[in-house]
């Protein structure tokens, strides 16, 4: 697990400015009869030298956007096209939200300050954009929960309540409204190649390319790979190397993401853009997240297939600069490459050495047995088994004998409690109803220090670093 975060000075580097004029295009915010400060994170704020604004100053800059010093003059509405359930839309665009900031944390890593729920923009179609306060509460659970449980995610940095009545078709209405701020390493999607494509601009593809290599900078391919020194084959590399490793983060930590679409893919690797997801109540593989995914293409055992998918649609568009076998080499590293974090993952989460990859598969593949056998889910798996712990009778039994636990695996005193958080979707109504039947934030308070005690106790284990963690470049 990285560090937690650091304090830093702030630093304003709107490094996208030069790509801006074929990227994105200047929108103004809306104007919303009120701004409510509900949630700031003052966790990561100190990172990126937030954390000693006021209140007030802290609505000012991310419920009315005024500019914050040296940085963006006026928010930015990316553009990009995208794959959606398998079916090319060139329609698309931050059509709810925009990039309003760029910053470097004290490692010299960019983060973008990006928005949801922001105002209607050249792209928004048919939609009001704006956010609903229990989609903003939700974004909240999702982006804490992964976050401790080591998935390299997007941060919710900001919740602002904005006093509008929303109708939607997918919840009760009319309903609360919101403005969520995210702190990310870029907002550069797979769509964004594909609509360079689409328009045949070699020369900002390249440009893109560069940006991407730049600024979210990652291991080089390996050294036999053919084309290593193309540089739109090094980027293929890198986010293949990110896609596996969030797929395999999905899948331990039990998350359905739920739109596994092309223009819902960071090339930096952050698991961001959070809607309909889930977490499962056992481990089912059929199980989807999104009421809309019909013939469950995006369904929990079927991510890992999407994302490589995915991979392969950059790799499309990226043949507009490189030829196609050494791109098809880096994409036939999706499949090793997902195995080995499948293990590396599993292994962190229970608290025990990296096994060999023989000993890891077969434990794997018990831990999932008995939990369909069981009908439990990961949450309660892990919990229970942390460390190698209550080894039940069997094949699973027999795979934790061969573990050994790391140092300190059950030192903490969260270890002791008799369950660990859960985010199934009981839970999160649970939390929403109270917000919304009688404005009580505090299962919210309550359930968020929760997680962000998982989060320690999955950090704090002597001998951790055996436990590799490839997203380097994340937040």
């Amino acid at each position: 697990m990285r560090d937690e975060p650091q304090a830093n000075a702030y630093k304003a580097d709107p490094a996208i400015l030069p790509l801006a004029g074929w990227l994105a295009d200047p929108v103004a915010p809306a104007d919303f009869p009120e701004t409510r400060l509900r949630f700031r994170n003052d966790r990561w704020a100190p990172s990126v030298g937030l954390d000693g604004l006021t209140d007030e100053e802290w609505v000012r800059h991310f419920g009315r956007f005024t500019p914050l010093p040296g940085n963006l003059p006026q928010p930015l509405a990316l553009r990009y096209h995208g794959h959606q359930f398998r079916h090319y839309n060139p329609d698309l665009g931050d059509g709810r939200g925009f990039l309003f900031a760029q910053m470097r944390d004290g490692n010299g890593r960019l983060l973008d300050l990006g928005t949801k729920g922001s105002g209607r923009t050249p792209w928004s179609r048919d939609g009001d954009g704006r956010l609903t306060l229990k989609g903003a509460v939700r974004e909240i659970l999702a982006t804490e929960m992964l976050e401790a449980l080591g998935v390299n995610t997007s941060k919710t940095f900001s919740v602002i309540e904005t006093g509008e009545s929303l109708m939607r078709g997918d919840e009760p209405s009319p309903t609360r409204s919101a403005v969520l701020v995210r702190l990310s390493h870029g907002h550069i999607r797979i769509g964004t190649f594909q609509r360079l494509l689409m328009l045949e601009e070699r020369g900002h593809m390249e440009e893109l390319v560069n940006y991407c290599l730049t600024q979210f900078p990652g291991p080089p391919p390996p050294a036999d790979a053919p084309g290593a020194d193309e540089p739109a084959v090094r980027l293929l590399h890198q986010v293949v190397e990110r896609l596996a490793n969030l797929a395999a983060s999905w899948m331990v930590a039990g998350f359905v993401h739920g739109v596994l679409n092309t223009d819902n893919m960071n090339v930096s690797g952050e698991s961001f853009d959070y809607g309909p997801w889930r977490w499962l109540p056992r481990w089912d593989p059929a199980f989807t997240a999104a009421y809309f995914d019909h013939s469950g293409l995006y369904a929990f055992g079927r991510q890992p297939e999407a994302l490589l998918w995915n991979c392969s649609q950059l790799a499309v568009a990226l043949r507009m600069l490189a030829e196609a076998p050494p791109l098809i080499a880096a994409l036939d590293r999706f499949g090793p490459l997902y195995e080995a974090a499948m293990a590396r993952h599993f292994s962190r989460r229970l608290g025990i050495a990296s096994p060999s990859p023989e000993d890891a598969r077969a434990l794997i593949g018990a831990a999932e047995q008995h939990m369909r056998e069981r009908e439990i889910g990961p949450d309660a798996f892990f919990f229970t088994h942390r460390g190698g712990r209550n080894a039940p009778d069997g094949p699973l039994r027999e795979a934790l004998a061969k573990a050994r636990p790391l140092p300190g695996a059950l030192d903490h005193a969260f270890w002791s409690q008799p369950a660990p958080p859960s985010m199934v979707i009981d839970e999160v109504e649970r939390i929403w109803s109270a917000i919304d039947d009688k404005d009580d934030w505090q299962a919210l308070a309550d359930t968020l220090s929760a997680i962000r005690t998982l989060g320690s106790a999955l950090r704090d284990v002597g001998g951790s670093g055996e436990v590799e963690d490839l997203a380097t470049d994340s937040v």
